[in-house]
This record gives C-alpha cells, sequence and structure tokens, in this order.
C-alpha cells in the first residue's frame, strides 16, 4: 500500500515554467535566471571562501559521493542520490514529520525510549502515540499489540513507525523477526518507517542475524544517521537520511523532500568539505568509544555481583544502560540525595516513561575510575534508604 504524504507539500508537481525549464535542459540549453542572487556566481563572494555556491538540496553531490563510498565500505551498495546531508538527525526527523504529517497525524515511538522524538513531534504539530517495549530478560516488541493500537480509533491518523535501531536507553535492536514484522506491518497499512540506527556500530554483545534497516527494500524507509554519535563527537552535527524502498514511492518521496530540503537551505559547505577526513576517522574512533562501554560494562557487573539490591538491565548496544533498584524507593529521592550527599546526579526512568517506578540510566563513556567511583555512590545512595 503506497504512504500517503502530507498536504502541506501542495500536488509535487512541477508548474509550467519549471517544466519549461526542465525540457530546455534537456535539450542541452540551460536557460539563465534573470534573478540570480547567489553572489558567489558573480564574482562577489568572499576571498577566504573560494568558489561558487551550487545550492543542492540534498547537500553537495561530492560530499554525498564520498558518504555513500563511505557506506560502501560498511557492505551495503548506496546511491548517492538516495542521500540528504543535514545538520543532525534531529533536523531530519522534523523534515520527515513535515513530509509525511499533516496538523493532528501521529507517528508511533517507542517507549521507553529517549524523550526528543515527542519534543520534535509537537513543534511540528504532531502526536507522538507510544508503543511499549516489553521487559522478560531482553526487549521486545510486541507486534500484536501494536497492530491493535493501528486498530483503534487513532490509528486511521499514524503515517509513520519510528524504529530506533539499538533503541536508547534500553540498549535493544531489532531482531529479525520483529523486522521482518513491522516492514510487513509497515507495507500492509501504508506507513512509513523512520529508522533512526545512531547507535547501531556500537554493539556490546553478538547478536547474529540483526542488521541495519538503512536499505529496507520492503516498506517506504528514511533511516537516519549521523557523525556524532559515530566519532563520539557531539560537536561533529553532520547527519543523513538514506531514503529506500519500493522504487516509485522512493521517487515520490525523494520529489517531496527536496522541496522541503530547498526551503532550509543545504547543510554548510564548510562543514561538508571536512566529511571526507572525518569519515575516515570512524573506525578507529567507533572502536575506541566501544572498548570503553565493553569495559565499563564488565566492570559494572562486577560491582552488582549476586547480592546488590541493583541489577543491570540486559543491554544489546549503545552507550547507555538502565539500572533497577527496589521499588519502594522513590526515584526523585534517590537522585536528590546522590545531588545532596554524594555529588552526583542521573536520568529517572520516568524521563523515558518507564512503566513503573524503580530504574535509572547509566552512561558507560566515563573513564574507567570516574564510572567506577559513580557506581559506588549509586549503590551506596540505594544501600542508604535499605538501611
Amino acid at each position: 500500500m503506497d504512504v500517503p504524504f502530507s498536504k502541506r507539500m501542495g500536488s509535487g508537481e512541477p508548474n509550467a515554467i519549471a517544466r519549461a525549464q526542465a525540457v530546455a535542459m534537456a535539450g542541452g540549453r540551460t536557460p539563465t535566471p534573470l534573478n540570480d542572487s547567489n553572489p558567489t556566481r558573480h564574482g562577489l563572494g568572499p576571498t577566504g571562501l573560494p568558489g561558487v555556491y551550487g545550492a543542492e538540496p540534498r547537500g553537495p553531490l561530492a560530499a554525498r559521493r564520498v558518504l555513500a563510498d563511505f557506506l560502501g565500505r560498511r557492505g551495503a551498495t548506496v546511491d548517492p542520490d538516495d542521500l540528504y546531508l543535514l545538520s543532525s538527525t534531529s533536523q531530519a526527523y522534523s523534515w520527515l514529520f513535515k513530509l509525511l504529517c499533516d496538523a493532528d497525524d501521529a507517528v508511533l515511538e517507542p517507549r521507553p525510549g529517549y524523550p526528543l522524538i515527542e519534543s520534535i513531534a509537537g513543534l511540528e504539530c504532531v502526536r507522538a502515540m507510544p508503543y511499549r517495549l516489553d521487559y522478560d530478560g531482553s526487549w521486545t516488541i510486541d507486534l500484536a499489540r501494536l497492530r491493535s493500537v493501528l486498530d483503534g480509533g487513532e490509528g486511521r491518523r499514524v503515517r509513520a513507525i519510528v524504529l530506533i535501531n539499538p533503541n536508547n536507553p534500553t540498549g535493544s535492536y531489532l531482531s529479525p523477526g520483529e523486522r521482518d514484522g513491522l516492514v510487513r506491518l509497515a507495507d500492509e497499512r501504508g506507513l512509513a518507517i523512520i529508522a533512526d540506527e545512531v547507535f547501531y556500530d556500537y554493539p556490546l554483545e553478538p547478536l547474529p542475524g540483526r542488521r541495519r534497516l538503512a536499505g529496507e527494500t520492503g516498506a517506504l524507509t528514511f533511516a537516519l544517521d549521523g557523525l556524532s554519535k559515530m566519532l563520539a563527537a557531539p560537536q561533529a552535527k553532520v547527519g543523513w537520511i538514506q531514503v529506500s524502498g519500493p522504487a516509485a514511492q522512493v521517487e515520490r518521496a525523494k520529489a517531496r523532500l527536496d522541496l522541503i530540503a530547498d526551503d532550509y537551505l543545504p547543510v554548510s559547505q564548510l562543514t561538508v568539505e571536512r566529511l571526507s577526513g572525518l569519515l575516515d576517522e570512524v573506525p578507529a574512533q567507533t572502536a575506541r568509544v566501544r572498548r570503553r562501554c565493553l569495559s565499563n560494562l564488565a566492570a559494572l557487573r562486577l560491582r552488582l555481583g549476586q547480592a546488590s539490591p541493583v541489577s543491570l538491565l540486559r543491554p544489546e548496544g549503545g552507550w547507555n544502560v538502565l539500572l533497577r533498584f527496589p521499588a519502594v524507593i522513590d526515584e526523585t529521592e534517590l537522585v536528590e540525595r546522590l545531588i545532596d550527599d554524594y555529588g552526583y546526579t542521573g536520568q529517572p526512568g520516568f524521563f523515558f516513561d518507564m512503566p513503573a517506578n524503580g530504574y535509572l540510566a547509566l552512561s558507560l563513556l566515563p573513564e574507567p575510575d570516574a564510572f567506577t567511583a559513580g557506581v559506588d555512590a549509586l549503590l551506596a545512595a540505594v544501600d542508604s534508604f535499605l538501611d
């Protein structure tokens, strides 16, 4: 079933002038625009920024080719024409909500989950409807319950399913069965898939058969990724969307996404000029961060041991883990005690819409001594409530 697009985009059909220009260019003639207000094409650009600004909505083709080559080295064949460069994956969410949703339409998003999606959806006048991840030794998606949400009264307004692979903060990847079921569901219902895979390269244990949604052809899919997580460099704000799916739907989506990209202007050329060098650093930097996460995870498991009142919910990937402590301790009171008595703070489970009290998120990124000191402070704070 075809995915509908928002009415914000109009018909998506070029007007008569645009059609005439396309015919002329197809015949080898490029009409000179009388309204060209690009100063770099008229010898007026600054000397410190040489070159002519091309204003390519998807980002400079040369940069997209570099990115496609990088993604190809990871085993995927990627057409640069299917890539959109942006300043961040947050901007990608915003563009895609504009593309897919009219005001008061909805997207399905996972809970527990990071609250950013709901916040961006609200800014776009779009509703974020939760679907639950269940925990029984590992995190799973109840596909039958997801179908029931779509069959409910509000299900008709749902336009996309957001999948975080792996999720934050649960650290759970989509299993092969979940992936297949969700792709079929999206195709049956005419829904787009928005797949956020910024933490994909940080597995914490072997997971045979699990793979990216980027490049998925069974349903219209927008895969999000970016440099800031690959390089562990929040200041390196370059993100991208990779569009895939049934060919006709992909072309319709890109035609409309081009309009959005053109309105908001492409990512800064100053940024993308450094893209090739930054991508070269990704393998070593990703491996370095993963080693730190695995080392701290091992230390955490030793600290918790068998008799600790604090337990670890099994993480599969990412930088963060969830800890569970006795529910008789209020989450807010625990964090307040950490602040007042131990000099630490944290994000409690309700921040991620956990279904019950008694959870705290923990980063695996700190240097080992700082990490174990923080864990020890948390354990001491928990013990102080139980004494």
